[in-house]
């Protein structure tokens, strides 16, 4: 079973950057689209950004287009968000997901968060205002 572990999150101010990290461990042989998504205190679990296998596409929710920008390292089995201009309100937790695609699939990005199976723990975000 494929394993996930987010890391880098942290306290930072309102306008400042951070960027997540998802290592991925396990059978990993396979091709994965990956997603991120977060979830406030309580709120629903909401998308934020997701990538193809191939790097070539991405997609982002609209709170954080412009701002956010997802990117992976298929040799080092790792996918990163980079999170610019930050809010009080992407403070949550942020959790990536994954799920593996057929080679026909490779350019292909999933938004919801039922079509993922492998999920990690997920870091915090605070932003302070």
């Amino acid at each position: 079973q494929v394993q996930l572990v987010e890391s880098g999150g942290d306290l930072v101010q309102t306008g400042g950057s951070l960027r997540l990290s998802c290592g991925a461990s396990g059978p990993t042989g396979g091709r994965f689209a990956v997603g991120w998504f977060r979830q406030a205190p309580g709120k629903e679990r909401e998308f934020v950004a997701a990538i193809s296998w191939n790097g070539v596409n991405a997609d982002y929710a609209d709170s954080v287009k412009g701002r956010f920008t997802m990117s992976r390292d298929n040799a080092k089995n790792t996918v990163y968000l980079q999170m610019n201009s930050l809010k009080p309100e992407d403070a949550a937790v942020y959790y990536c997901a994954a799920r593996s695609v057929s080679t026909s699939h490779s350019g292909t990005y999933y938004l919801g968060q039922y079509e993922y199976d492998y999920w990690g723990q997920g870091t915090q975000i605070t932003v302070s205002s």
